[in-house]
């Protein structure tokens, strides 16, 4: 809580009233939504083990190390998910508070400065919620968000036509792991190929995961801009890469982050580099009004458009 900077004086002089022109009264206003805004990061990959959740658990350790409050829904179902990974047990989870079984705060665990909100079964259900339940859903969901500055989504696997994920929402900010490896460019590339042509998807942000060095993920990253840009009408923009690194690989072992087991390292010191980076995009760029509870409405209404037109 911040304070309000009045502080107790054995003689107060009352204060005059100021008037504020609308120019001031705007701007005010303008920095106040700013500062209360969550800002919301959908992280996806082309395939399993390319690092999106160990990606998205240290995103959310290095943004916490820097003073943010960091809420992460986790769209996996165990095992191998986010909250397995981090030794948490979820009694409850969004479903459940969605359909009036608990409340959020029940459903909410916690980590190493951070919170994270199981929305697995949530998300696989979705398009069959009845109006009251997916109002519920929505509701917690902006209240999971308040206060929050950023939301992390370690999104579900889009494989296969029946995938649910909040990543196919419009409005979304994306941020795709990808390893310099074959499979790993070409698994990547598939999947903002099918966002871009079957969600209108045009803007992806890039992390390199797994590299031996900033040289080679800047390559591998310019190569497929090119293509991206020429075949598919899309903007790529790197934040950055994750080095190959033994101390990560431990940590996870370990259950806990490598920011916060092993600060020195040079993974966790590129994770500390990508939450700056992330923060600095963020504050740029245009962000969709009505944060993550918009996100879910457009991605309900999403799915009943796709409904109707395969009926």
């Amino acid at each position: 809580m911040h304070s309000d900077g009045v502080k107790s004086v054995a003689h107060v002089v009352p204060a005059m009233p100021q008037r504020l022109g609308a120019d001031d009264q705007a701007e005010g206003l303008r920095r106040l939504l700013v500062r209360n805004q969550t800002q919301v990061i959908t992280l996806v990959a082309g395939k399993q083990g390319l690092g999106r959740t160990s990606a998205t658990l240290n995103l959310a350790a290095a943004l916490s190390s820097a003073g943010k409050d960091v809420l992460v829904l986790d769209e996996n179902p165990a095992p191998n998910n986010l909250a397995e990974s981090l030794g948490l047990f979820a009694r409850y989870d969004l479903l459940d508070v969605a359909q009036g079984k608990c409340q959020l705060r029940d459903a909410v665990l916690h980590g190493k400065g951070y919170a994270v909100l199981p929305t697995a079964r949530a998300m696989r259900v979705l398009a069959r919620l009845n109006a009251a339940e997916q109002q519920c859903l929505e509701d917690a969901l902006a209240e999971a968000s308040g206060g929050v500055d950023v939301m992390l989504v370690d999104a579900a696997m889009l494989a296969g036509q029946a995938a649910i994920s909040s990543s196919l929402a419009s409005g979304v900010r994306l941020l795709v792991v990808m390893e310099a490896t074959t499979s790993g460019i070409t698994e990547s590339y598939s999947l903002i190929k099918r966002l871009a042509l079957e969600n209108a998807r045009l803007r992806f942000e890039i992390v390199v995961n797994k590299v031996p060095n900033e040289q080679t993920a800047r390559l591998v990253f310019g190569n497929m801009e090119k293509v991206a840009r020429s075949n598919l009408a899309a903007r790529l923009d790197y934040l950055g890469c994750i080095p190959l690194d033994d101390k990560l690989k431990r940590a996870t072992q370990l259950g806990r982050s490598v920011v916060e087991a092993f600060p020195a390292a040079n993974s966790a010191k590129s994770y500390a580099e990508l939450s700056q980076r992330v923060l600095q995009t963020t504050m740029q760029q245009d962000e969709m009004a009505g944060g993550i509870s918009q996100m879910m409405k457009n991605l309900i209404k999403q799915l009943a458009r796709t409904a109707v037109v395969s009926c």
